[in-house]
C-alpha cells in the first residue's frame, strides 16, 4: 500500500478533543478532584473507566494512592496507559480490559462510576440503577466515597421527544433527580454532595464529541468513508437535539453508611 493509499483509507480521527467522556468542565473536575483527594483515599477503583482521566487526576492529587480502571474498550484503555506513562503514574495504576459486572476488585476507598452504572449489572431500566447502586455499595470501603455520574430526566419527556432520542428510548431509562437521590439512600449511601452538569458543559461535550469527524468530513467529502461518517454524525446530532435540555447528568458524591 502506498502512502497515498494509506492516507485515503484512513478514517476520521476520534475523540481527540475530549478530555472527559462526558459533560464535565475543567472547573467542576478540579473541584471534584480536590474534594475527593481530601478523603485520604489510598485505593481508587474506576468502573467503566475509558481512558481514566478523572482517576489519573485523583492519583496526581493523592500521592501514594493507587488505582485500577476497568473497561471493555481496548482503545480507550491504551489511551489511558499512555497518559499514565506520560504523567509518571504508570507504576500506580492498572488499566484492565474486563467486565465490571460481578467484579471482585473492591473494596476500594474511592469508587468512580461516571456514566457507567450499566457496566455493573445485566438488568435493564428501571431495575438497572438500583442493582448498580447495590453493587457500588459492595465495592466501596466503609469511610470511603463513591462518585456517581448518572443521567436523570430534568423533566419527563413526551413520547414525541423520546422518538427523537436514541433508538428505543423510554421514559423508564432514567429517573428524576429526587428519585435518583432516594435510590442512592435506599442502597446504603448518604449524599455528601449533589451537582449537575450545566448547558455549557453539555455543549462543550457534544461539540467535542463530533468535532474531529466533522472537520475531517468537510475536508474529505468524497472519501470512501464519507457517507457512513456523515450518516453517523447527522444521526447523533439529531439525537442530541432530541434530548437537549431534557436529559441531565448528576455528579453525586456518596458516603457509604456503616
Amino acid at each position: 500500500m502506498t502512502e497515498t493509499d494509506t492516507h485515503l483509507s484512513a478514517g476520521p480521527p476520534q475523540l481527540t478533543r475530549l478530555t472527559f467522556h462526558g459533560p464535565l468542565s475543567e472547573q467542576r473536575a478540579g473541584r471534584l478532584v480536590e474534594r475527593l483527594a481530601r478523603t485520604g483515599s489510598a485505593t481508587v477503583l474506576d468502573i467503566g473507566c475509558g481512558w481514566g482521566e478523572l482517576m489519573l487526576r485523583v492519583l496526581e492529587a493523592a500521592p501514594g494512592a493507587t488505582g485500577v480502571g476497568i473497561d471493555l474498550k481496548a482503545q480507550d484503555l491504551a489511551r489511558g496507559r499512555r497518559a499514565a506513562g506520560e504523567r509518571g503514574l504508570a507504576g500506580r495504576v492498572e488499566f484492565a480490559e474486563e467486565s465490571a459486572t460481578g467484579t471482585t476488585r473492591g473494596p476500594a476507598d474511592l469508587v468512580l462510576c461516571v456514566g457507567s452504572s450499566q457496566a455493573l449489572t445485566a438488568l435493564e431500566p428501571p431495575a438497572l440503577l438500583p442493582d448498580a447502586l447495590r453493587a457500588l455499595r459492595g465495592l466501596v470501603a466503609d469511610g470511603g466515597r463513591v462518585l456517581l455520574g448518572e443521567g436523570f430526566w430534568q423533566r419527563r419527556p413526551t413520547e414525541a421527544e423520546l422518538a427523537n432520542m436514541w433508538p428505543g428510548a423510554s421514559a423508564t431509562d432514567h429517573h428524576d433527580l429526587g428519585t435518583l437521590l432516594d435510590l442512592a439512600v435506599e442502597a446504603g449511601f448518604r449524599p455528601e454532595w449533589t451537582e449537575t452538569a450545566d448547558a455549557g458543559e453539555w455543549e462543550e461535550f457534544e461539540s467535542a464529541y463530533q468535532a474531529d469527524a466533522e472537520v475531517w468530513l468537510a475536508d474529505h467529502p468524497d472519501h470512501p468513508l464519507a457517507a457512513q461518517t456523515r450518516e453517523r454524525l447527522d444521526r447523533h446530532r439529531a439525537q442530541w437535539m432530541g434530548y437537549r435540555g431534557i436529559l441531565g447528568i448528576a455528579y453525586l458524591t456518596l458516603v457509604p453508611v456503616r
